[in-house]
């Protein structure tokens, strides 16, 4: 079964293919039956299939016959059956035609997995984050900026797992902390799970640049009609953590819009219940989280 990061890749895939089967059908012989009713005729030289950009207007998505040829080359005429393949993820391996050279979709990745990552103390003792049990799992609320955390690639919503081969499934908040406190100033190892509760969804803008959500303090509260939000199963109550993979919480909606706006036709939200999002920040001040999370731009 063929894997997708949007609805548009699904569409766009199997009309590049309905077109390259129709393109390499074995002709007509003369054994052929001949139907009972003759078939009806197309116009002379009119396409059996619609055009792609024809198709990806209607999605109100007007790509330029520059943009099909760069982002799903082999819509086109293709030689071998091998070659009908189109770009995929190599993160995922997912069929992306459209969204494949998206470099959102690779940094917003969501594995669910574990790593393991080694952290040290800056210069006043700290390593930059900051937890909160939530149904006896212990999760990463705050990555300070430029803090040992944030350089070793940990995020918003990772489960902490073990820290120096201590399993802390059950340990409350403030054990955890302790448990850092306490640590040496280096080689603190540390294992993950990437961010259980979160999930990533990409989305294509349309012609006038939207991609069809409405934010209001960082949740979703409105999704416009027939938009690619709605086309790819975007939901209300959920918050939004990252656009293309850098973090956006503690930003304000115009903040986090601006960054929506600069990231690209295509774009990559990694979103959370409300209901989960809420708990996790319970008792966070807002004005840490805006002034000590870290917003930088993850590597690939």
């Amino acid at each position: 079964m063929s894997l997708y990061p949007t609805l548009e890749d699904m569409k766009v895939d199997q009309m590049a293919r309905a077109q390259y089967e129709q393109m390499v059908a074995p002709p007509t012989t003369a054994e052929t039956p001949v139907p009972s009713a003759p078939a009806p005729t197309l116009p002379r030289n009119a396409a059996i299939y619609p055009a792609l950009n024809d198709y990806m207007s209607d999605l109100g998505l007007h790509l330029s016959p520059e943009d099909i040829a760069q982002y799903a080359p082999t819509a086109v005429a293709v030689p071998q059956p091998s070659q009908v393949a189109v770009p995929a993820v190599q993160s995922s391996g997912m069929i992306a035609p459209l969204s494949g050279s998206s470099v959102g979709l690779q940094r917003a990745h969501v594995t669910h997995g574990i790593r393991e990552v080694v952290l040290c103390k800056d210069g006043k003792g700290k390593v930059g984050l900051r937890v909160r049990g939530i149904n006896k799992g212990v999760f990463v609320v705050l990555v300070e900026r430029t803090s040992p955390a944030a350089l070793a690639g940990v995020r918003f919503g990772d489960q902490i797992l073990q820290v120096n081969g201590v399993n802390v499934a059950g340990f409350d908040t403030d054990k955890v902390h302790s448990m850092f406190k306490k640590a040496g100033n280096n080689n603190i190892q540390v294992a993950l799970r990437d961010r259980p509760f979160e999930r990533t969804v990409t989305l294509h803008k349309d012609s006038v640049g939207s991609v069809g959500i409405l934010l209001k303090n960082g949740k979703i509260v409105s999704i416009v009609k027939d938009s690619s939000a709605a086309r790819n199963g975007v939901l209300v109550e959920h918050n939004m953590l990252e656009v293309n993979g850098q973090n956006v919480v503690g930003l304000k909606d115009k903040e986090t819009t601006k960054l929506i706006e600069g990231g690209g036709d295509i774009i990559t939200f990694t979103v959370m219940p409300t209901f989960f999002f809420e708990h996790m920040m319970k008792c966070m001040k807002s004005s840490l989280v805006k002034d000590s999370m870290d917003h930088s731009i993850p590597a690939v």
